[in-house]
């Protein structure tokens, strides 16, 4: 990498790109970005960092640019086509990082569910045990010039994951998920497993997941699993306590007692996914006390059950939106308030997979006490070719259910004393706002 060139980001408040535009804004190289003028979560780290950003316009690449493009933007974008003109280096995001963990100790984090929150845990554990840049899939980035390890979280949309070699991976679980690129469960078995015979080290991978287990008949996978007792596991949790002030666990590697653990989190999800970060620090050899106390302070990552109290109800914004992880965050919110009410919000994410997972949604949701549904939230990669709406999803819920329009949240103000989870990848967010507004104003109206 050169200071002497400015690297341009075109597509910078995309998750990956403005985490990754942080990282190198810290390291000290200058770093400036282009994207679409509507607000997006992830610019605030930006605006803060004094990362200058700029509207999509072929005049932003200038001579002394190296640009990283985001990969929802094609070849014929206008400032790639100009940066194509001048001769400047153009990188694809995945392969610019690809590139950057090399000189690290890298540690990747994979899976379809729950890569960002372990991501961010790992972030924060080895933040505090030594000198660390993080990527995380929140938008969430930071750079150290003196770093020597490296934690990404690796995205298996489209096969991206492929552009890395890190020396250690987690995999958390394989599912069917984008089902607009991937046709079927055993498409992605197949990316994963290519990606895990990347890995220059250890693979550290949940033990319950049967499509993972399938990489111990794979003789030259150093394969590590961690998970529950009596699995068959290397890195094994016990005396479990899910409590409602957190959770509580001791951590046996290879039989032999390493520590006990207290994280402020819920779920059993949430145990498994300290339990791989547990691994890679035993593997690294840092003193488990060391790494308890820093599990102990983790406060969560963006759009992670995320809570809010106003007045007597619990708010809780959650990235969910698929069926395995709507059900791990209703269930986690029973651990935390087992005698409260649960009320799920959730908006679908893409038409594709609200058709593949139908009736897996409605079973998660039916988790839950009462359901409202929004619009599905179409991607930009597709369009609606009226093969499904969510009254084909509210149809297949059994619990009480509603569709929710966001002129009118006013529904949501029938409960008191409860529990209410904004849910899905989309736009949600604002339903979640509308109702804070109307609660607020309610509140005041009483008092």
């Amino acid at each position: 990498m050169n200071k002497e060139l400015t690297y341009h980001f075109t597509g910078i408040k995309g998750s990956g790109m403005s985490a990754l535009a942080l990282i190198l804004h810290n390291m000290g190289y200058k770093v400036q970005g282009s994207d679409q003028e509507t607000y997006f979560f992830t610019q605030r780290g930006l605006e803060k960092a004094g990362i200058e950003l700029l509207p999509f316009n072929a005049d932003n690449i200038q001579e002394g640019m190296f640009i990283i493009c985001g990969n929802a933007f094609g070849d014929d974008h206008p400032e790639v086509v100009r940066a194509k003109e001048l001769g400047l280096d153009v990188m694809r995001y995945h392969f610019f990082l690809g590139e950057l963990i090399k000189d690290y100790t890298s540690v990747a984090i994979t899976g379809s569910h729950g890569k960002t929150s372990t991501t961010g845990l790992m972030a924060h554990v080895m933040r505090g045990l030594h000198s660390t840049n993080f990527l995380i899939g929140d938008g969430t980035g930071a750079g150290q010039e003196d770093a020597e390890y490296f934690v990404l979280e690796a995205d298996e949309y489209r096969k991206h994951f492929l552009a890395y070699h890190p020396d250690y991976a987690i995999f958390t679980n394989i599912d069917f998920d984008h089902p607009d690129y991937y046709e079927n469960i055993d498409q992605v078995f197949a990316a994963n497993t290519t990606f895990a015979h990347q890995v220059k080290k250890k693979v550290i991978a949940y033990g319950g997941d049967a499509y993972l287990r399938q990489f111990a008949d794979q003789s030259d996978l150093d394969v590590w699993y961690y998970g529950l007792e009596g699995g068959d596991n290397h890195i094994v949790a016990s005396n479990v306590d899910l409590a409602t002030d957190g959770s509580h666990f001791d951590v046996h590697v290879m039989g032999e007692f390493y520590g006990h653990f207290d994280i402020p989190t819920f779920g059993e999800h949430n145990v498994m996914n300290a339990l791989s970060v547990i691994g890679f620090c035993y593997f690294e050899n840092f003193p488990a006390d060391r790494v308890a106390e820093e599990l102990r302070t983790f406060g969560g990552v963006k759009r992670r059950f995320s809570e809010k109290k106003i007045g007597d109800m619990t708010l809780i914004d959650d990235y969910a939106h698929h069926p395995s992880e709507i059900k791990a965050t209703i269930n986690a919110a029973r651990q935390k308030y087992p005698s409260k009410k649960i009320i799920s919000v959730f908006q679908p994410h893409t038409f594709s997979r609200t058709i593949a997972l139908m009736d897996e949604f409605a079973g998660a949701l039916n988790l839950s006490d009462d359901v409202y549904l929004c619009e599905i939230f179409a991607s930009a990669r597709e369009k609606d070719n009226k093969q499904v709406s969510v009254s084909d999803l509210a149809n297949k819920v059994t619990k009480p259910v509603q569709v929710l329009p966001l002129e009118n949240v006013s529904p949501l103000l029938e409960y008191d004393d409860a529990v209410m989870i904004f849910m899905g990848a989309g736009d949600i967010t604002k339903f979640a706002y509308a109702y804070e507004d109307l609660l607020a104003d309610s509140q005041s109206t009483i008092h």
